[in-house]
């Protein structure tokens, strides 16, 4: 069940929520009557979707036509078309005396049996007519209640009254009540309901349960195949090309993570800048890389895994279907950067799953692909109104926004919409075909660039998508100053001694350069390449732990090629001066013990006079003394108690020690420690580590008993919020509960849950 709703469209679901109300089995004529489609095309619309319900086995004629419906989805509404349950099974606990006093208020004759008079109240009720006179000749305060209570028949959540019989909770509702108009539960709990058949003789002939056969209709414009495939190849081209550099600056710093999980805005604008990407792009890339597995976290920080050396190797086109393909099954809305609160969201955060979400892109889809052939939208946003009604339980978030304005917006940078139509990329991916979708993937995104044109200010342009090794070689010598569909390079000699210092000569460096210059390399690269080489390297630094120097030089040339003292790692850098590897003080004894009388000295070049401290054990520090088991408190008499008479302290003490456990209790979590009571509480004890164990057990019976409980919870963003929670329901390592802070369902991660008081 949970998976056939969120593929109906909207007029399968109004279908199926006005069979629930009607009550199954239902007829055919009834829903239609119901729905307002009776005739003509509403009727032909209508048959359409009862075959479709009928292939999700949710709803379903027998063989005398009469619809029945899966009793699970009954449960999706708890008062659908705002109605309550039919007459018959709200008068299922009714005595046969109180059978027989409605029918005589309605002036019908009762029968003798208790069947009899309940057949006879339905058949009452079903008409409409006769509900409407007698509701006609109510007093004012009944006809009132009943009107305002047929427009929403069902009770509302919080409104459970307590009476007793023969007490009126509205005015005109024991009239009412008298009448069969409205049923009071049998044990006198909770407010009247009305019967269904009561509500819609009182809404009138004139109203029907909404019913929208078709998709609404949006202002279309002309396009044509040749201008939707330039778009998307402009758009996909551009993304590609961004994704490669956000991933290759990944690569080069791995994002640091947040100690709640993910990668914060600071790490993600730094990569945005370096990239030259805004924020929406570096989001999406990261989570659909992280989905591809090309990104996986490695302690505090999300690195490249060792599918991204492969994936940086191929053509921009595979690169990005397999981004692509990643998208299209992300559970959650990549580029979504605020929370309910606006606060920030980090990036592969690890957040619960989000079916709609995935919905609203599947959803998009659907409905760019209902579009009139040689059609597109006239404002990309308008598609949302048709999302809306292909995937109702899509999430359009964000709020205060253009409903699924986010998702629509991911598609336009991907490529996947084009001119508010659906691209062939879109196409592909709707199908779900890879193939294909490789396949337009190499006829829209050109090939990787392996040439670069150099020109005399010293620049390198790159038309296009670089190769890895052209992105490479000029990473290596030059300073990249633009990306996207044109990258440009800059040399100059910091780059160029980069490149020296990576152990490459000015020979190999011209030779590289030459081979993907288009054209002569041009002399002012080459002169700058020739000068910075001749000034590399002309002073050295060595490392060195100590260094050994004298005026013998023959002393120091034995030293340098002493067998034993190989260990220290000598070095000869001039004939009176030789370095060491090894600390001082271990250099200075191998010298010693090898027969040589070193001196060693201080920073500032004078010798270090060495003497030796007598050794000397430190006082005795007195152990703590014990406090036994009932002196953990002392009670004392205040300062100022001269005025007051006098207490007994010692009788105070005792009454204390008193109240207190005779043997001393165990640390719950330690050695020897009370076991857990429930496996609820190991789960929750297992998950939330920076609950108390008093607050485990206090959670843990909260879920349990289906109790409230407020939490102190630090969100992925970081805020901190009290929330008090109801209706818990276990899911490990997530607990979902409505939120009365955000009047919702929603999901938390026990890990996250700091704090538990009572609600």
């Amino acid at each position: 069940m949970a998976l056939a709703l969120p593929l109906l469209t909207l007029p399968d679901l109004q279908v199926a929520e006005a069979v629930a109300a009607l009550g199954a089995p239902a007829s055919r004529e009834a829903l239609a009557k119901l729905l307002g489609a009776t005739a003509g095309e509403a009727r032909l619309a209508l048959e359409a979707v009862l075959e479709t319900l009928a292939g999700h086995a949710l709803v379903w004629p027998d063989h005398n036509g009469r619809l029945h419906m899966a009793s699970p989805l009954r449960q999706a509404w708890d008062a659908p078309l705002g109605l309550d349950a039919p007459l018959a099974e709200l008068l299922a606990d009714m005595t046969s005396d109180e059978l027989r006093g409605m029918l005589a208020a309605l002036g019908v004759k009762p029968p003798s049996t208790k069947q009899q008079r309940m057949a006879e109240l339905v058949a009452h009720h079903s008409d409409p007519g006769g509900i409407a006179s007698v509701v006609a000749k109510a007093p004012a305060a009944a006809r009132k209640l009943l009107e305002r209570r047929a427009k929403s028949a069902s009770p509302q959540p919080g409104s459970i009254m307590f009476g007793a019989p023969g007490a009126d909770s509205e005015p005109g509702e024991r009239w009412a009540l008298d009448r069969g108009l409205l049923i009071r539960d049998r044990r006198w709990y909770g407010p009247a309901r009305m019967p269904v058949e009561v509500a819609l003789a009182l809404r009138g002939p004139a109203w029907h349960a909404p019913f929208e056969p078709g998709p609404p209709a949006v202002q279309v414009v002309s396009v044509n195949a040749a201008e939707v495939d330039r778009e998307t190849a402009a758009a996909a081209t551009a993304f590609a090309a961004h994704a490669a550099s956000v991933l290759s600056a990944c690569s080069a710093a791995p994002p640091a993570r947040l100690k709640s999980g993910g990668v914060g805005a600071r790490e993600l604008a730094r990569i945005g800048k370096a990239a030259q990407a805004d924020d929406a792009v570096v989001r999406i890339t990261l989570e659909a890389a992280y989905a591809a597995g090309l990104l996986a976290r490695d302690g505090d920080r999300v690195a490249p895994t060792n599918a991204y050396d492969p994936w940086a190797a191929q053509e921009p086109s595979e690169q990005f279907a397999a981004l692509l393909q990643a998208w299209r099954n992300l559970p959650l809305t990549p580029s979504q950067a605020r929370d309910e609160d606006g606060k920030a969201l980090p990036a592969v955060s690890g957040a619960p799953p989000c079916g709609g979400c995935l919905q609203t892109r599947h959803g998009l889809l659907a409905a760019a692909a209902h579009l009139p052939a040689g059609q597109g939208a006239r404002a990309s946003s308008d598609l949302g109104m048709l999302v809306a009604w292909h995937r109702p339980l899509a999430d359009p978030t964000p709020e205060g926004e253009t409903p699924f304005a986010t998702a629509i917006r991911e598609a336009e940078l991907l490529g996947v919409l084009a001119r508010g139509a659906l691209s062939p990329l879109g196409s592909a991916l709707r199908a779900d075909d890879m193939d294909e979708l490789a396949a337009v993937c190499r006829r829209l995104l050109p090939a990787a660039t392996g040439t670069a044109r150099i020109g005399v200010d010293l620049t390198a342009v790159v038309a296009g998508t670089p190769t890895a090794r052209l992105d490479a070689l000029l990473d290596s010598a030059a300073n990249r100053e633009t990306r996207g569909t044109a990258s440009v390079w800059r040399f100059s000699e910091d780059s160029i001694r980069r490149a020296l210092d990576s152990g490459r000569t000015s020979d190999e460096i011209t030779a590289d350069l030459t081979a993907i210059a288009v054209g002569p390399l041009p002399q002012p690269l080459a002169y700058l390449i020739a000068d910075t080489a001749r000034s590399h390297g002309r002073a050295r630094i060595a490392p060195a732990a100590c260094v050994i120097h004298g005026e013998d030089s023959a002393l120091l040339a034995e030293i340098a090629v002493h067998s034993k003292l190989a260990k220290l790692g000598l070095r000869r850098l001039a004939p009176t001066v030789l370095v060491s590897r090894s600390p001082l003080d271990q250099t200075l004894a191998a010298l010693r013990a090898e027969g040589y009388a070193p001196v060693a000295e201080t920073a500032d070049g004078t010798v270090r006079v060495e003497k030796t401290r007598p050794q000397r054990a430190a006082a005795p520090v007195p152990a703590p003394r014990k406090a036994r088991a009932q002196s953990r408190f002392r009670i004392t008499a205040a300062p100022r108690a001269a005025e007051a008479p006098a207490a007994d302290l010692n009788a105070l003490a005792a009454q204390i020690l008193a109240s207190l456990p005779t043997t001393p209790q165990p640390d719950p979590f330690g050695p020897g420690g009370v076991p857990f009571g429930t496996d609820t509480e190991e789960i929750v004890a297992g998950y939330a580590k920076r609950l108390s164990y008093s607050d485990v057990r206090q959670l843990a019976h909260a879920i349990d008993t289906g109790t409230a409980v407020t939490v102190d919870y630090v969100a992925t963003s970081g805020s901190r919020t009290v929330r008090t929670l109801d209706r818990l329901t276990l899911d490990p390592p997530y607990l979902e509960a409505w939120c009365h802070l955000r009047d919702a369902e929603r999901v938390f991660t026990l890990s996250r849950i700091h704090g538990v008081m009572p609600a």
